[in-house]
């Protein structure tokens, strides 16, 4: 898929990096600069592999204000974000950028929801995305011309997740991936699922039933167990599949836009990466 639209969910990459290096690499003023570091690296990496026709970084909320007003634990456990990292995230956009690369943020929505909405447009437009993120809700997206690139420990490059990853690792379509949260929980999020029914089940119950609300319909055939909880949970059920639903988002799509290396360079510089300056001018 060259010429693809590469869709960066920039917290979810950021986050990574910065646990993934030590916050002793520094600017000139001894501000951390690790996260912006191991991102730019793991995206010249994926130009290098996936010759993209451009990229674009997405940003939102950490939890969208209806998600939140719909299941107040939504993202309730997750910690706070550390200084050092809030500060590279305003750095962020001015230093991709200098590279050609796009931001987009949404104030309502969260990231996800912007990489769905671009990876939608883009294929709308005739053509295909690669969504690179850590985050397994948006398999829900992947398709013949969208696959999700999902970062891995270590060295090696992210695995890419086609329409047969999704199917093998969870039992289920791509398309029945907010159905299946919406049973078997998501603890990243803070969903909790039907109670008594895991991820096996969930996936038994789709594939013979196609969605939720016909899991729902033929709950009185299942296992009592089962059925109990389809029958007490049926509204919560439904407002877990809308959570985990990508919302529409309108997005512009960027014309093809080849990285600056030479851009790059400088604005590594000015953030005391002067390795990363010397690799990116060599």
């Amino acid at each position: 898929m060259s010429g693809a639209l590469l869709c960066i969910d920039g917290p979810s990459l950021m986050y990574r990096a910065w646990f993934g290096l030590p916050d002793t690499i520094t600017d000139d003023h001894g501000r951390p600069v690790n996260a912006l570091l191991g991102t730019t690296n793991l995206i010249l990496r994926t130009i290098a592999t996936h010759a993209p026709r451009a990229v674009v970084f997405c940003d939102g909320a950490e939890a969208a204000q209806y998600r939140k007003q719909a299941y107040p634990p939504y993202h309730a456990d997750r910690p706070e974000t550390p200084d050092g990292l809030v500060w590279q995230f305003a750095q962020a956009p001015a230093f991709f950028a200098a590279f050609g690369w796009n931001t987009t943020t949404t104030d309502e929505l969260e990231a996800d929801d912007l990489l769905g909405a671009y990876a939608s447009a883009e294929t709308a437009a005739g053509g295909n995305a690669f969504l690179f993120t850590g985050d397994r809700d948006m398999f829900q997206c992947v398709s013949q011309n969208v696959h999700v690139l999902y970062p891995q420990k270590g060295q090696d490059g992210p695995t890419r997740i086609t329409p047969d990853v999704v199917r093998e690792r969870y039992g289920v379509e791509p398309h029945q991936v907010p159905d299946f949260i919406a049973l078997r929980g998501d603890p990243s999020d803070g969903i909790p699922g039907a109670k008594g029914i895991g991820e096996k089940t969930a996936a038994s119950l789709l594939r013979l039933h196609g969605d939720l609300d016909g899991v729902l319909a033929a709950a009185d055939g299942e296992k009592p167990r089962v059925a109990q909880a389809l029958k007490e949970q049926a509204d919560e059920l439904r407002m877990f599949k809308h959570i985990a639903t990508l919302q529409p988002v309108p997005v512009t799509l960027p014309q093809a836009t080849p990285t600056d290396l030479e851009a790059g360079a400088r604005a590594a510089e000015q953030l005391g990466m002067r390795r990363l300056a010397e690799r990116l001018r060599s």
